[in-house]
């Protein structure tokens, strides 16, 4: 028998096997120890009467002293009485049982007593008695395996029926709850949990669907109009100013997908193994990266501040940032680090007409832009701050939006520090 064959059984088969086998194997264990059993049942009535019965005396060779016949004693035999211990000497389906003991007559002469009884159908009784037994271990495993596969199919129908309910629950609803403290109280919470996970990831799925499809529509649409156009007006000059004006959405659109397919690996994918990554050198090298005439300063300690996260992590982080405050900055960005207890605290404040405070607690979602702030100069479709608030709390920390002392906004991370 495979061992694939035995795990594709049932649950049940498989637990009413095991117990019908044990039961089994301990039974017949008990039946082959059922002729020794016996026989001490039967050598211990036996000695208990004899203790009731007038002894033979014979002297200490083993000679009748008392007139009667000699009994079937060997040597040995009467050696061991003397010594006190019992004899079973076995003759065909019987047994003859002697004890005996030395005592002395008046004259001072050792005389050995000797107390005699015979088993009629010993061995048979062993033999019957193995059978039978043999017979009650069958029996006994028989009902064991059947009620062990009464219980278990009892026991699992409560599963059974929680596993139809959860394939059939709608979105939203949940398993009720046994008011029992046992195993099946926690299957139905941990399977509570999986439904909540699942509801989460498919109302993310659909939003981030219905988002993508309509951030994807306007650079797709206008980039078809102004093709349509250039086609119907085959003009040299108009032709290079649609070309130009279909390079810029077509920028705009390659960074809209890249946006969404990072936020769509960082749902998916599990955050890969922390490591201690500089923040104060990765804050130099992400403004060395930003293409803007603004004045960006860097306020930073002289040590490292060392954060628990992957330097690509942060890279996104500080690029997004930045990229942020270089849209709405008027003329100045400031960066300061300051390590706080075990966080690294990094502030990015601009100068620009700032975050109004009933947007700030949104500005970190999805597709979310300002309504004031739709249609400027910027191209931003609402996607870095969100990448950078998922890239920051999966590994613990903390973003908020607040009021800068410029004036503008400021956006405030906070980072376990390594």
């Amino acid at each position: 028998m495979s061992p694939g064959w035995w795990l594709r059984r049932t649950l049940r088969f498989r637990i009413t096997v095991v117990a019908t086998g044990v039961a089994l194997l301990c039974l017949l264990a008990f039946t082959g120890l059922a002729p020794a059993l016996i026989g001490l049942i039967q050598i211990t009535a036996v000695d208990q009467a004899l203790e009731k019965s007038p002894p033979r005396v014979l002297d200490v060779a083993g000679v009748p002293v008392d007139g009667k016949p000699p009994l079937p004693l060997t040597a040995q035999d009467i050696r061991a009485l003397r010594s006190g211990e019992p004899v079973l000497r076995l003759e065909g389906e019987s047994a003859h049982r002697f004890r005996g003991q030395v005592v002395f007559s008046g004259d001072g002469t050792p005389r050995l007593e000797v107390y005699a009884s015979t088993l009629l159908g010993y061995g048979k009784a062993n033999t019957l008695g193995s059978r039978w037994l043999a017979v009650a271990a069958v029996l006994v495993a028989g009902l064991v395996g059947i009620a062990t596969w009464l219980s278990v199919r009892s026991s699992l129908r409560p599963v059974e029926r929680m596993r139809v309910a959860a394939g059939e629950l709608p979105h939203g609803e949940r398993l009720p709850v046994p008011p029992s403290r046992d195993e099946l109280q926690a299957l139905a919470e941990a399977l509570n949990a999986l439904l909540a996970r699942r509801d989460e990831a498919s109302d993310r799925l659909r939003r981030f669907t219905g988002d993508a499809a309509h951030e994807l529509r306007s650079p797709v649409a206008s980039v078809r109009a102004q093709a349509e156009v250039a086609v119907a007006h085959p003009d040299p000059d108009f032709s290079i100013e649609v070309l130009e004006s279909v390079v810029e959405e077509s920028i705009r659109l390659s960074a809209l997908v890249e946006s969404l397919l990072i936020l769509a690996r960082a749902d998916t994918a599990a955050p890969p193994r922390a490591e201690a990554v500089d923040l104060v050198l990765e804050a130099e090298a992400a403004i060395s990266r930003l293409d803007t005439e603004l004045l960006v300063r860097l306020t930073a300690p002289p040590s490292a501040c060392l954060v628990s996260a992957r330097r690509s992590e942060v890279e996104l982080v500080l690029d997004n940032l930045l990229r942020n405050a270089a849209r709405y900055a008027y003329s100045t960005i400031t960066l300061t680090l300051v390590p706080v207890g075990r966080d690294v605290r990094l502030l990015v404040d601009d100068d620009g007409h700032g975050i109004p405070a009933e947007h700030r607690a949104k500005v970190f979602d999805r597709f979310y832009r300002v309504e004031e702030d739709r249609g400027r100069r910027s191209g931003g479709f609402g996607l870095g701050l969100a990448l950078v608030s998922h890239l920051v709390q999966r590994r613990g920390g903390t973003v908020r939006a607040l009021e800068s002392p410029a004036g503008g906004a400021r956006l405030e991370i906070r980072w376990p520090s390594w």
